[in-house]
């Protein structure tokens, strides 16, 4: 157990707040640009899926990172880390990304379908995965924020 945790208990345990807090950094960037784009702000950015960069690859690398630094990357809570880095990145990369192509067509078809006409389906969202580049960007921020904080503070 490492020396943070067992001080502080819950609130003193790196491994849990740093991938939150790496979440958390994500999102608020998110909100920053869509700020800087649209020139307002929509609170539902720090809880919509997808975009630039993933805070799910950012949130799994932070912790892989934060358990190897902290239990060693020969531990098997490293390599379990890592293997939940690995599914999450790949699904949001790969099924999510999948689902949202798919939401698109569907949405192009009702709006083929119903063109001229009110349609009272909800638009699907579209965007609820990432490209390889913003899962590799999110991992970097993870991984970043993780090893900064364990190694330089």
């Amino acid at each position: 157990m490492n020396a943070l945790a067992s001080a502080g208990g819950v609130w003193g345990n790196s491994i849990l707040w740093l991938p939150i807090f790496a979440g958390v950094i994500v999102q608020a960037f998110k909100l920053l640009a869509f700020w800087r784009r649209h020139r307002r702000i929509d609170f539902r950015i720090l809880v919509q899926t997808g975009g630039m960069p993933s805070s799910h690859s950012a949130v799994v690398t932070a912790l892989a990172t934060a358990v190897g630094i902290e239990e060693g990357t020969g531990s098997a809570l490293f390599a379990m880390a890592c293997i939940l880095a690995a599914v999450v990145m790949y699904d949001a990369a790969g099924v999510r990304r999948a689902a949202g192509k798919q939401a698109a067509v569907l949405n192009r078809i009702l709006e083929d379908m119903y063109q001229g006409q009110p349609v009272a389906e909800e638009r699907l969202r579209e965007l609820l995965g990432h490209t390889p580049f913003e899962v590799i960007v999110g991992a970097a921020v993870g991984a970043g924020i993780a090893w900064a904080w364990l190694t330089l503070f």
